[in-house]
């Protein structure tokens, strides 16, 4: 086995897929052919291989054997053992290779060094040959365009009284495609929790250059309560307070590990004093009662499909191998898996902060529509994270209430509650979301699991080389993302009666703790 490049297929594999038994990087180029592909199999082992080769190899390793692949056009001079024809070929297959790597990657490998300058070198040998073999010119093209160069060469360009130095010159000015991604991460968004009370928080999305006085102005909104008698506070785990200033970046990933945000009351003195549990229960009014469910269900949806939208088919592979630090390279994915289970806690708040019984029944109606509704939008994360929350036992106990819900609103929920029966290897819910057309939005962590489960009981290398047949099996698994966002929603937005359903939507309110959710359980409705 060197660098990983042989793969060998694991146990008996069936004459379907023995052709991806065993390959070497230079087989796999081969198979590549251009214009005309031999078949569609020899795309897809590529897809396979560009998909998951991080688990066996680093992306130095894989720019280091593309390089080695490219045929230098010196090398084959001298050596004369390939004619024109071959050597622009192979050239080609390389650089398709490359365009198809960085197309599918996007701007994950942004910040790689290694990549940054393959790419480099890549550029400057096209560029070298591209008066030799004319042929290249429409491949210079396409890699301009990943690069994000602006200009466009002529092959009169590229005479050979025409050295690198000035083009690598123009080359660096305008390498857009492989700046530094210091810009992106000022508008990087993530969940940010900021508590109300030691049990419950409010999780705003919001970028990470988002200042204090924003986040504050978004929970007093949320929690309906004047933003100049509020003020940020971080408590660290050994009790320390500090106030944010109004100006004050309020996200940072050193402070999350170390402390919590909270926001406190600023009473007359201008002392800082916290909310009790007590209070919030007091003083939460029941607003979703007064927003349209499809309403709601469409800004669930939307808002879920932003983020199931963001994320990198790798993601997938890093969350299930946990390579070089999985959780700066499943940021995405993370924030959509925190989405689920904060909807199912929202869900079991909002029931459980409801202390008039009418009221309560009638929430539990409409969260049984809303869930109704995100299955007909093909949204099944929330769908499941809707229907987990109802099923919750701090919310399932609560006899008098789920006594008072009409029948025909429990047959619908019993329906509903069928699509997330486990048995079968969950087989009621892949007949149902086989069925959906795209768009759709699948529950994730079943997704996930799936793989893991492929991962888990498959070798990763058997006699020293890559058992390849399981990273297909991954690789196709992954590839179902694909399918689902074949399309794009269709970006129907809710009535513009509802001025602040998207921020109720968006920034959710939840009590996190579930000994604090079967308190205010047996609080509304005592043990008999």
């Amino acid at each position: 086995y060197s660098l990983g490049l042989f793969f060998k297929g694991g146990g008996p594999v069936p004459a379907k897929h023995s052709n991806r038994s065993r390959y070497s990087l230079p087989v796999l180029v081969n198979l590549l052919c251009l214009g005309l592909l031999l078949s569609s199999s020899a795309e897809t082992l590529l897809d396979d291989f560009l998909l998951t080769y991080t688990v066996f190899m680093t992306t130095d390793d894989l720019c280091q054997a593309l390089l080695r692949q490219y045929p230098f056009t010196e090398s084959c001079n001298h050596q004369g053992k390939e004619d024109d024809s071959d050597v622009s070929c192979r050239k080609r297959k390389v650089l398709h290779l490359v365009s198809q790597w960085t197309s599918l990657y996007k701007d994950w490998l942004h910040e790689d060094e290694h990549l940054k300058q393959f790419l480099k070198t890549i550029y400057r040998n096209v560029l070298d040959d591209v008066y030799e073999y004319p042929i290249l010119e429409k491949d210079l093209k396409e890699f301009q365009k990943i690069l994000g160069m602006h200009r466009r060469h002529t092959v009169d360009e590229y005479s050979p009284h025409r050295k690198n130095k000035t083009f690598f010159q123009q080359f660096s000015v305008k390498e857009n495609w492989l700046q530094h991604r210091g810009t992106v991460n000022e508008t990087e968004e993530v969940f940010c929790r900021v508590y109300i009370t030691e049990h419950s928080y409010v999780s705003v999305k919001a970028q990470v250059s988002t200042s204090a006085q924003e986040i504050l102005k978004i929970v007093a909104e949320k929690i309906q309560y004047p933003e100049e008698e509020l003020a940020l506070v971080t408590v660290s785990f050994s009790g320390e307070k500090h106030e944010l200033q109004p100006n004050d970046l309020a996200i940072s990933k050193s402070l999350e590990s170390s402390s919590r945000m909270f926001v406190y009351r600023r009473d007359l003195t201008d002392s800082l004093n916290p909310f009790s549990e007590n209070e919030e229960l007091q003083q939460r009014s029941v607003r979703i009662l007064g927003i349209n469910t499809w309403d709601l269900a469409l800004e669930l949806t939307n808002f879920d499909w932003s983020l199931f939208n963001a994320i990198h088919e790798q993601e997938l592979i890093y969350f299930t191998f946990s390579r070089q630090g999985s959780a700066e390279n499943t940021e995405n994915l993370s924030l959509l898996l925190q989405r689920c289970n904060e909807v199912q806690l929202w869900v079991a708040t909002e029931i459980l902060l409801c202390s008039q019984l009418c009221k309560r029944v009638q929430l539990v109606k409409k969260f049984i529509k809303i869930a109704a509704h995100c299955k007909a939008q093909r949204n099944l994360n929330s769908f499941f994270a809707i229907v987990m929350g109802l099923n919750t036992a701090s919310v399932s106990r609560l006899s008098q209430t789920w006594e008072k819900i009409p029948g025909k609103f429990k047959k619908l929920f019993t329906e509903l509650e069928s699509l997330t029966d486990p048995s079968l290897n969950h087989k009621a819910y892949r007949d149902a979301f086989k069925k959906m057309k795209s768009p759709k939005i699948p529950f994730m962590p079943l997704l996930l699991k799936d793989v893991t489960f492929i991962h888990e009981g498959n070798k990763t290398f058997l006699d020293n080389l890559v058992n390849f047949e399981k990273l297909h099996m991954i690789a196709d698994t992954v590839r179902s993302l694909r399918h689902c966002r074949n399309n794009q929603f269709g970006n129907e937005v809710p009535s513009k009666e509802h001025h602040e359903l998207k921020p109720y939507i968006h920034h959710l309110h939840v009590i996190d703790n579930q000994q604090a959710l079967f308190e205010l359980s047996h609080r509304i409705e005592p043990r008999a």
